[in-house]
């Protein structure tokens, strides 16, 4: 006697490939989505900015650290965008 599709209950047909993916494996996506909180308060900003002070006081001793090894490390800002000194203007 042949076997059957439904003869072995509980056991299921495997997927097939998807036509369109032509060779590409399939993507799973792990962890959390990155999404701003709708309502930002007064304390969250004011955990921003203590954050961003502790930050820059670590790099700050890390270059100190550096430098008194021998090292050449500094922190390099980036350029802040200005209206007034636009290229292009004669």
């Amino acid at each position: 006697m042949t076997q059957k599709g439904n003869l072995f209950k509980g056991q299921k047909k495997s997927k097939s490939v998807p036509l369109n993916r032509h060779g590409k494996t399939a993507h799973t996506r792990k962890g959390k989505k990155v999404a701003k909180p709708s309502k930002v308060t007064k304390a969250m900003d004011a955990d921003r900015e203590v954050s961003k002070f502790i930050n820059h006081c670590n790099e700050m001793k890390a270059v100190t650290v550096a430098n008194k090894d021998g090292g050449y490390l500094s922190i390099v800002k980036p350029p802040t965008d200005s209206s007034t000194g636009g290229a292009g203007k004669k």
